[in-house]
């Protein structure tokens, strides 16, 4: 390989170099030449070149070595040079800056003096200036002391500076002139006082003429100098006051233009109004005019805020306060409901275009005096007169709004009447549902019903301790008023009544519901922030007396009242049942309602909260009572029925005839009847409760029969024959109860089953049936009434005292003490530990069981009525 092989320059190094592509290049002819050369593989040529390779790769390094430590050398002497030039550099900047430095010194001194030399020319400049005022004060004061007015009367001629300057001078003159105690100073007060009455004069007729001729040029420099002079307040309302929006602007209210809206205003299942043409017609003009009138005021008024201020006051005040009477007056004399309807769609609209104008918040543009500068001082240095001031455009609307609202919203005004709305609306809903449940109970011997009247009565005849009547005392005389049940009672009208004028529905109740939300809504837009938790709970006693005492309460006492009546001769109405599901809905409905809707307007008063939540739970705690009281009664009614069917049973149902056909009958009549009665009453809880109160509620029922079957059993014979009818029975007694889905039932009627099988046994084998299962744990002496009605006791009795000699009455004293029982009954609080007739349902909803924000006491409850 020679040394001029392309591969082994300096060149082929310097970019990517890779060894297996240079290992490749240098030996590629060589492997093709031993690929060409058949025979053995010579190695010898590929070591040639390779060392070739090398040699010309070391000679290559050191080539590379030498030029490297030349470069070296020659960069060292680059970097000598370079930081030389940067240092005399550096050293040229620092004398240079500090040069500059030098100078801004230099400067600094020489500004401070200059600043010190303009304060001082500044203040001979006052001093000149106050000077020179208080010599023209004082000869214009004793030119107008002679009544001589030439001087400043060729002021005033010299046009618009000619008339701002005598604003002024007029201005200082007249608080000099009150300063002034001298001989001559009343006459020279009031020739002032005539001047400057008759420049005012002169500067309105002038703004009079440019605001007819539409020239803002002029104008401003009347507002100006009049600014100048007075404050300039004449002039804004000489230009308010003959604004064409003031002039001729009264409105009536037609309520033709929109009858639709005067015809639907009281009736509470429509909706609300939003909108009224008239209203909707001024606020859009007011929007339009009070648009305009900013660019105007800008251009003309040297101090806008102000004039936008009188300018919306005056509109709030006449326009709208005229326009707004006339609307509430006419709702008024409609109903409280058109009345509230049209006070809210005032309040809203109002609020709209409150928010609209806040947008013409103008800039001041006139001089502020200076802090702490007296009138007098003001006067000799030439400054403007205070403009008058106010907060801002935007406090200004919002206090106008409130002002707007005050005679009807002031202290209890509105609540007492949305309050009084509510009760009516609620009263006159219920009154078909009043008078069925008054004419239902109207002389039955049960009392219940003059209770709830009674309650109402004393609950109207209460009042505040500031002596006015309480919501709930208004709402219990509004429903005594509209449901007949005052003194004169007796004296309405016998009309006819349906069924289902004195059901509970769950409609009513959504409706009553929704009214109220309307109520609840416009109490929060239209009371204070601080006022809102206690309107609220006004609303939610109106609320409690009107859904809770005079709708529920009322239905479940007359409910009562009718099982209270009850005389077991006819089988007991289970309707009971589905008005206490009903009950439970439009509870569940209420409560939801309150926690969603009311509780949470209170939040930010903890003792309302609480106020409200106890109040509601006492309710709610009422209702439940009768509730319970309502099952209780239903259950009695239903043992009463079940025990006549049961006094149906024949002697001989149980001791047939051989030759009787009876046998061939599945089960006796009684039996069918009382097991027809269970199914009715299942079908109907089932249907109507849920969850524990539909166990206890069919736990009573079945513990109750279950007592009555072991008392039924002592009182007839059975034969052998009848025995297999009393197992059918009994049997199907079972079958029956077992579809309640109560354990503790399976067990009672388990041991029913078993005590009914001893008529079936045979006697050499009854000692030992009635030592098993449940008939084990009752002592044999308690089960002879049972076994003495078997036909064939008389012959049986003798082996079974016999067998139960000593050794028996050993083993019969061992059972008695092992299960510690000497009664039968105790079997039953072995089967049954709870004591039922104590836990009779039904537990309705409270605020402590669905906002778990408050702590309130609890109260034992099974769980609501029915799957809600």
């Amino acid at each position: 390989m020679s040394s001029g092989d392309p591969h082994l320059r300096l060149e082929a190094f310097e970019g990517k170099f890779d060894v297996k592509e240079f290992v490749g290049a240098v030996s590629e002819k060589l492997i093709a030449q031993s690929k060409a050369h058949a025979g053995p593989f010579d190695p010898k040529p590929f070591i040639q070149s390779f060392e070739t390779a090398v040699d010309r790769l070391i000679s290559v390094r050191k080539d590379v070595q030498a030029k490297t430590e030349q470069m070296e050398k020659s960069v060292r002497v680059g970097e000598r040079e370079y930081s030389k030039k940067m240092a005399e550099l550096n050293r040229g900047f620092e004398a240079v800056g500090q040069s500059f430095t030098g100078m801004e010194n230099r400067m600094n001194e020489v500004g401070r003096t200059a600043i010190r030399v303009g304060e001082q020319l500044e203040s001979v400049h006052q001093q000149r200036q106050r000077a020179q005022a208080a010599y023209d004060l004082i000869d214009y004061y004793n030119q107008f002391s002679r009544n001589d007015t030439t001087q400043i009367d060729a002021l005033k001629k010299e046009g618009k500076a000619g008339r701002r300057q005598v604003a002024v001078l007029l201005r200082r003159l007249n608080i000099v002139a009150k300063d002034v105690d001298l001989p001559i100073a009343e006459k020279t007060r009031e020739n002032i006082d005539k001047y400057c009455e008759k420049f005012e004069k002169d500067m309105l007729h002038l703004f009079d003429r440019a605001y007819r001729k539409g020239d803002p040029k002029m104008m401003h420099h009347c507002a100006q100098t009049l600014l100048d002079f007075n404050g300039g307040t004449s002039c804004v309302q000489v230009y308010v006051n003959q604004h064409d929006f003031f002039i001729n602007r009264v409105r009536e209210t037609n309520r033709a233009d929109d009858a639709q809206l005067w015809d639907t205003l009281p009736d509470p299942d429509a909706a609300p109004p939003t909108t009224e043409p008239g209203l909707t017609e001024l606020f859009q003009e007011i929007r339009t005019t009070v648009g305009q009138e900013a660019q105007i005021v800008q251009a003309v008024f040297p101090n806008p805020p102000y004039v936008m201020q009188v300018f919306l006051q005056r509109v709030f005040a006449q326009s709208i306060q005229q326009h707004m009477e006339q609307l509430v007056n006419a709702g008024a004399a409609i109903s409280d409901l058109a009345f509230l309807r049209i006070l809210q769609m005032i309040h809203h609209q109002t609020t709209l275009l409150v928010e609209d104008l806040k947008g013409y918040e103008l800039p001041s543009t006139g001089p502020k005096p200076a802090a702490g500068e007296t009138d007098f001082q003001r006067s000799l240095t030439g400054s403007s007169a205070p403009s008058t001031t106010a907060a801002s455009v935007t406090t200004m609307l919002e206090t106008a709004m409130e002002e707007l609202f005050v005679p009807y919203l002031e202290a209890n005004r509105y609540i007492e009447r949305e309050s009084k709305n509510l009760m009516e609306l609620y009263a006159s809903f219920l009154t078909t549902f009043t008078r069925y449940h008054a004419r239902v109970q109207k002389g039955g011997k049960s009392s219940m019903f003059d209770r709830v009247v009674n309650q109402l009565s004393a609950t109207a005849a209460t009042t505040s301790t500031s002596g006015t009547s309480t919501t709930s005392a208004a709402a219990a005389a509004a429903i005594l008023r509209y449901g007949g049940l005052g003194a004169n009672k007796e004296q309405e009208k016998e009309e006819p009544i349906r069924e289902e004028d004195g059901q509970l529905n769950i409609n009513v109740a959504e409706i009553m519901l929704r009214w109220h939300a309307e109520a609840v809504g416009r109490c929060v837009e239209l009371s204070a922030t601080n006022d809102a938790p206690k309107h609220a709970f006004a609303l939610l006693r109106v609320l409690a007396a009107a859904i809770g005492s005079a709708y529920v309460e009322l239905s479940l006492d007359t409910a009562q009242a009718k099982l209270e009546t009850y005389d077991g001769k006819t089988e007991p109405n289970l309707t009971a049942l589905d008005l206490l599901y009903e009950a439970d809905l439009i509870c569940h409905l209420w409560q939801q309602y309150v926690n969603m809707a009311i509780l949470p307007l209170a939040s930010s008063s903890v003792t309302i909260r609480r106020e409200m939540t106890v109040f509601n739970n006492q309710t709610v705690s009422r209702i439940e009572g009768a509730a319970n009281q309502i099952t209780q009664k239903l259950a009695d009614s239903i043992v009463t029925w079940l025990a006549g069917l049961l006094t149906k049973q024949k002697r001989t149902d149980f001791k047939p005839r051989n030759d009787d056909l009876s046998f061939a009958r599945v089960n006796t009549e009684p039996c069918e009847a009382c097991c027809e009665v269970l199914e009715k009453v299942r079908d109907a809880a089932k249907a109507t409760l849920s969850g524990k109160n539909l166990e206890v509620f069919l736990t009573e029922i079945g513990v109750a029969f279950h007592s009555l079957l072991l008392d039924h059993l002592r009182k007839f014979p059975v034969s052998a024959t009848g025995g297999l009818m009393l197992a059918k029975d009994l049997k199907s007694y079972q079958d029956t109860v077992a579809t309640f889905g109560i354990l503790a039932l399976h067990e009672r009627f388990e041991f029913i089953r078993q005590l009914g099988n001893v008529f079936l046994v045979r006697p050499d084998i009854l000692k030992s049936y009635i030592t098993e299962g449940y008939l084990g744990r009752i002592d044999s002496t308690l089960l002879r009434p049972y076994l003495a009605q078997r036909s064939d006791w008389g012959q049986a009795e003798k082996g079974f005292n016999d067998s139960t000699g000593e050794d028996g009455a050993s083993e019969v004293k061992g059972l008695r003490d092992r299960f510690g029982m000497g009664r039968l009954s105790m079997i039953m609080k072995d089967l049954e530990p709870l004591n039922l007739r104590d836990h009779m349902p039904v537990a309705m909803p409270t605020l402590s069981e669905r906002f778990s924000g408050l702590s309130m006491p609890s109260r034992a409850a099974f769980g609501g009525v029915a799957g809600a």
